[in-house]
């Protein structure tokens, strides 16, 4: 998924944006690692039946990163 359709698909409440922007910060996540993130919360968003990306589904993507980093730092 590229920038443009990530900006039309993946579109956060203000809370689910404040979660990533602080992971992003305080764990420093690349850009890489934040589109990742999100792209995961899409998914996790879409089997809930979720128009937009709730909370819950960005902090289940930032667990889901923060294990990649454990098992393969």
């Amino acid at each position: 998924m590229g920038s443009r359709q990530m900006k039309k698909h993946c579109k956060l409440y203000s809370e689910s944006r404040g979660y990533l922007e602080h992971a992003t910060q305080e764990m420093n996540f690349s850009a890489c690692a934040h589109d990742h993130i999100l792209k995961v919360a899409r998914t996790l968003a879409d089997l809930s039946g979720s128009e937009s990306i709730r909370p819950d589904d960005i902090l289940e993507a930032i667990q889901f990163r923060s294990l990649d980093r454990k098992l393969f730092a």
